[in-house]
């Protein structure tokens, strides 16, 4: 299995998107890319942290591959607004690709070329940054939705 991780605003609503993708086998909610360890959904909310609301993503590459799976991340959120998306405010909502390999940084950034390019006018605010320690959200955040009754 391979891993990929994304921000995209609220990481429920992403990790539904994600969670119901053919060839992912796995979705894990939870935070990256900031200065604290093992922070909570409170700090993350509330504090200066840095961590933004991330979906860890396992995947089968003989069923989807990580190009694809960028194009599910183009299509699931509004990667021109700067840390925001919807009602969501601040940099933990932000827009974000966190690479694993050198591979898929290089994908990733030919991903975002070609999306500004044909579909968002050169305005994508989307960081592509070098995955740091990824942290499990807490246990009532991971498929949340799905609890609701969502889908």
């Amino acid at each position: 299995m391979s891993i990929a991780i994304f921000a995209a605003g609220c990481f429920w609503g992403v990790e539904k998107k994600f969670d119901l993708t053919k060839g992912v086998t796995k979705v894990e909610v939870g935070y990256t890319g900031g200065k604290i360890k093992n922070p909570t959904y409170e700090q993350v909310c509330y504090e200066e942290t840095g961590h933004a609301e991330a979906v860890r993503i396992c995947f089968d590459e003989d069923i989807i591959s990580y190009g694809q799976l960028l194009d599910v991340f183009w299509k699931c959120h509004n990667p021109t607004t700067l840390n925001r998306q919807g009602p969501d405010i601040g940099t933990q909502y932000r827009s974000a690709i966190f690479y694993l390999s050198n591979n898929q940084k290089l994908e990733a950034e030919k991903s975002k070329q070609e999306m500004n390019k044909t579909k968002f006018n050169n305005s994508i605010v989307t960081e592509i940054t070098k995955a740091d320690e990824f942290y499990l959200a807490e246990d009532y955040h991971q498929k949340y939705l799905k609890k609701l009754g969502k889908y």
